[in-house]
């Protein structure tokens, strides 16, 4: 590539486009490998502290003497994240992906030696708040980092590689957050993220800044002095309606978390600016699978909200109705994530390009094949195994969906709405995990699945029909996504 090609970019404020040399280089290869490298990287310490953190909450809200702020520790990480996604699009759609990478890192950091060294549980709640806001800027903005620095014939084996680098994490991320815990403390579970941090950025900085930063060029239809007060009022006005969607889904969850009949105001209100902000923020005709862009966009809530409500209620499953260890419980799904990074690994085949809403069907019925076929170990004369099984063949089939929704939704979006409509599948998928999540536990309240007895030999659920009122409706929901996946492909006049 020309010397002046690279210099010219930097002063328009332009994409670098890749080069002619650089047609046949995989993602590893010479001038993809340091940023390739460096986002994945970043991919890796982020699932780590995801399932680190999560063994380390209890001992931290215990000595902190906040037990019963517990879930707001969770809460407060996913209502920040929501309102961070949006925020990195629209800031990535006007100015590039390098600033709310780099913000949200820093956020992501100083949020992990907030909590790290809270003396009081409202400062730790305040930190996760922190981290939240980051996690949601750099998840978004690693996606447009994708869409503008890769062709699109290398953007599924980069998101496979972004899918495999949680297999680590989730092997041994409680095993090493356990052990430190133990050894050194809590604290050192989450002070000690903030400074691996530096590897990968040293990596990603350089080679994001000259591939991807920069906003887009505007489109020639606008043109004139009109774009940009139209982008500009459109960005305040999403990032309105990302504060709203934030409070409302924190006032639902606080009100699943207060049965009292006064908790109906705050859950009230909170749909009342949670349904309003979610029309504005999704792709037009998402809550109708309207072809094309909203499919994929509805596709990944109903994926991920299906199968992520049902696997919480795994354990508790096998550990009160089979008896099974919490140890023993949590390694039945240890090779889901072997499988999933397999799925990503199969879509992300060239010669399987054309035939990607087909993939994603299978995989959807994978996993409402899973999710129908958990509640069979209720009873006794069904092996155990049979769950981890199962649960292996639908983790792949979300390795099929999850990364192909990904790449399709880049494939769909114009350069300068890559920021926005990543931000939407985002949005998509975390809001539906609340959702589900609290409508399955609502289910499982309500037949009792609460009461447990404890006998000589193990614990055991009162109600194991509980449990099959949380899984049968989550594999009718995974169902209706097969259906949705049928309507990716937009229809050619």
């Amino acid at each position: 590539m020309p010397d002046s090609k690279p210099r010219d970019a930097d002063v328009v404020g332009a994409v670098v486009p890749p080069s002619l040399d650089e047609g046949d280089e995989g993602v590893l290869g010479r001038a993809y490998r340091a940023l390739s490298v460096g986002i994945v990287s970043v991919v890796l310490l982020i699932a780590f502290e995801a399932t680190a953190v999560g063994t380390a909450m209890p001992v931290a809200a215990r000595e902190l003497d906040g037990v019963a702020l517990y879930a707001f520790a969770f809460s407060g990480y996913f209502t920040t994240s929501l309102f961070g996604m949006v925020l990195a699009g629209q800031w990535s759609d006007r100015r590039g992906p390098l600033g709310p990478l780099s913000a949200g890192i820093a956020s992501f950091g100083a949020g992990l030696l907030m909590s790290g060294t809270a003396g009081a549980m409202w400062v730790f709640i305040l930190g996760r708040a922190v981290q939240g806001l980051g996690g949601g800027l750099v998840i978004v903005a690693l996606y447009v980092v994708v869409g503008r620095a890769y062709p699109e014939r290398l953007r599924p084996a980069i998101m496979a590689a972004f899918a495999a680098s949680w297999i680590l994490p989730s092997i041994v991320g409680p095993l090493a957050a356990g052990t430190v815990t133990e050894r050194l403390g809590w604290r050192w579970v989450f002070l000690g993220i903030p400074a691996l941090v530096v590897f990968p950025l040293a990596l990603a900085l350089p080679q994001i800044r000259r591939r991807a930063s920069g906003p887009v060029g505007e489109p020639p239809a606008l043109g004139g002095k009109a774009a940009p007060g139209t982008r500009a009022s459109s960005g305040r006005r999403r990032i309105r309606l990302a504060l709203a969607i934030s409070l409302g889904a924190g006032l639902l969850q606080y009100a699943a978390q207060d049965l009292r009949p006064l908790s109906l105001v705050p859950g009230a209100l909170g749909v009342a600016l949670l349904v309003p902000a979610v029309l504005g923020l999704l792709p037009r005709g998402t809550y109708r699978a309207a072809r094309g862009l909203p499919s994929v966009v509805l596709l990944r809530g109903v994926a991920a909200g299906s199968f992520i409500a049902a696997e919480s209620f795994v354990p508790l499953m096998l550990v009160t109705q089979r008896g099974l260890s919490p140890t023993l419980a949590g390694f039945s799904l240890a090779a889901g994530g072997g499988t999933w990074a397999l799925g990503s690994w199969v879509q992300s085949r060239s010669r399987l390009e054309p035939y990607r809403e087909r993939l994603t069907t299978v995989g959807m019925l994978l996993v409402a094949a899973a999710v129908a076929t958990a509640p069979s170990v209720l009873v006794d004369s069904v092996p155990v195994w049979t769950l981890a099984v199962a649960w292996a063949f639908g983790c792949f089939g979300m390795g099929l969906v999850i990364s192909s929704t990904s790449v399709l939704l880049l494939k769909l979006s114009a350069p300068e709405e890559a920021g926005t409509n990543s931000a939407a599948l985002q949005i998509s998928d975390g809001l539906s995990n609340v959702l589900l999540l609290s409508a399955g536990g609502a289910a499982f309240a309500a037949l009792g699945g609460g009461t447990v007895t404890h006998t000589t030999t193990h614990t055991s659920g009162s109600h194991p029909a509980a449990f099959a009122a949380v899984f049968l409706p989550m594999a009718a929901v995974a169902l209706a996504g097969a259906w949705v996946s049928t309507r990716l492909r937009e229809r050619r006049p």
